[in-house]
């Protein structure tokens, strides 16, 4: 029981570090790309330059955003329970046929 809660906690104290790191990750995307926006505006307004990082680290931001609040939707936990299940059915169905 007590390797349980061991465990429980490690788990969740991981998971509060990726958490932290998104929020860390997104307040510094809150600082920069203002600022980015403003250098670009007092250097050469007419190519706007900002828009590169801007898309690039928000696509990357939203990546990781989807990793950290979804990781079960798509192939977490539970989908591999599923999978498993679903193996072990057909491998079973596959045995009892032959027999």
């Amino acid at each position: 029981m007590e390797e349980y809660k061991e465990e429980a906690y490690f788990k969740a104290k991981k998971r509060v570090e990726e958490i932290k790191g998104f929020y860390w990750n997104l307040f510094s995307y809150i600082v920069v790309i203002p600022f980015l926006i403003f250098v670009n505006y007092m250097t050469y307004w007419e190519f706007k330059w900002f828009w590169f990082p801007m898309f690039g680290w928000g696509i990357g931001l939203t990546i990781h955003g989807f990793s950290i609040f979804y990781r079960g939707k798509f192939f977490g936990n539970e989908w591999e329970n599923r999978k498993i299940q679903e193996f072990l059915e057909q491998e079973k169905n596959e045995r009892t046929r032959y027999e």
